[in-house]
């Protein structure tokens, strides 16, 4: 099931322009100029209200007690559900119906959490042991990552030919990643840090955390332990990143004891503070070009947010879904050039259980933008030309 809601701060900003317009003196044939302004307007705050219309679908697999999407790539999503009593990794092309599922052989839960264009990471545990897990579209395509030693391993995401995530060994969790084998291991726990993680990256960058004089930095890397640079904000008392779009990295700071959503681009001299007003706190989980998504916190429940770099520019994703959703949040953005697909998961009431969400959106057209200024700049030639006259 799926249905549209269009945001109205466009329309407003549409208005104010009008409201502008209309005290100014009115030239010569102004009442058709004024006609000609409005209509104008109108197309306006159509598109722009348009570029806000995000339309959400319940992902929900026929048969599932649970679910819940935490990864997107291109316009494949990742996630679990739990079948039978098992939660069991699995796959979507944006339906319920498209359900994939990935769970392997002899496993006893297994999930995925990050998604690229042409694989799937998460983890499977087998026995006592949870295993980094590599997927490409099935259950038979199931590679274990835990390097020799480890106790343990998981997989949060997946890039074009890598996967990052965490490794237990030597009594600390270090950040690590991999290229297609347990043999490609890389630790990129930094010197000095007593524990690590990696949760995102993007091509050669990798984000997370590391732990130096018993505070969690959050961490960029860019392959190697060595190429640590930590983006711990100032003022803050712990910080994390959870994923990268390549220059562009998200994750949380903790300010006055709250964690609020936070943005950097490379540095920690460039963080930026997401947590919209009225939030108690809030988390971004993902990025893509001038996207960030996440949750927030309001009024005691919450909510998937989307942001555009800044706290102000906060859209409440959560208004989009059925009034039965009481919570819900955002994990992973991802385009394929004709949608964006924002994938997460919420509390549905009326069905008692969490059910892994999507939401989309067309990627505007260029032409679109350049039709209509092509339009404003004939009706301003057409005012210049009466005013001389």
């Amino acid at each position: 099931m799926s249905y549209e809601k269009e945001q109205t701060p466009s329309l407003m900003v549409s208005s104010r322009i009008v409201a502008r317009a209309s005290r100014k003196p009115v030239p010569p044939g102004g009442n058709s100029m004024k006609t000609r302004f409005l209509i104008t307007s109108t197309l306006v705050a159509s598109l722009a209200s348009t570029s806000f219309a995000w339309t959400y679908t319940n992902l929900h697999p026929s048969g599932a007690s649970m679910s819940f999407g935490d990864g997107a790539g291109a316009n494949t999503q990742g996630g679990r559900a739990n079948i039978g009593g098992v939660i069991r990794a699995g796959m979507w092309t944006s339906t319920a119906s498209s359900w994939v599922d990935m769970h392997p052989a002899g496993a006893s839960i297994s999930e995925v959490w990050g998604v690229s264009n042409v694989s799937q990471v998460g983890y499977a545990h087998f026995g006592t042991t949870t295993h980094a897990s590599l997927w490409t579209g099935s259950a038979g395509s199931w590679v274990s990552l835990n390097p020799s030693g480890s106790l343990g391993a998981v997989a949060y995401a997946a890039t074009a030919t890598n996967q990052i995530g965490n490794t237990y060994m030597f009594s600390t969790v270090l950040a690590s990643l991999w290229s297609g084998s347990a043999a490609s291991w890389v630790n990129l726990n930094p010197t000095g840090s007593t524990a690590s993680e990696a949760w995102g990256g993007s091509g050669p960058n990798q984000v997370g955390y590391a732990t130096l004089g018993g505070v969690q930095e959050a961490a960029l890397w860019s392959g190697t332990a060595a190429s640590f640079v930590s983006l711990h904000p100032g003022g803050a008392s712990s910080s994390r990143g959870h994923e990268s779009d390549g220059s562009r990295q998200v994750g949380y700071a903790v300010v006055g004891g709250a964690s609020h959503a936070s943005l950097w681009t490379g540095s920690a001299a460039s963080w930026v503070d997401l947590n919209p007003s009225g939030a108690t706190s809030s988390t971004a989980w993902g990025v893509l070009g001038g996207y960030q998504v996440g949750g927030s916190m309001i009024g005691g429940a919450q909510r998937a947010s989307l942001w555009s770099g800044s706290a102000g520019s906060f859209v409440d994703l959560h208004s989009y879904l059925p009034a039965s959703f009481s919570n819900s949040v955002a994990r992973s953005i991802s385009t394929d050039g004709v949608n964006y697909y924002i994938v997460g998961g919420g509390l549905n009431t009326a069905t008692g259980r969490d059910e892994s969400i999507l939401w989309t959106q067309a990627v505007p057209e260029p032409v679109t933008t350049l039709t209509l200024g092509a339009g404003l700049l004939g009706l301003l030639r057409k005012r210049r030309s009466r005013v001389a006259r």
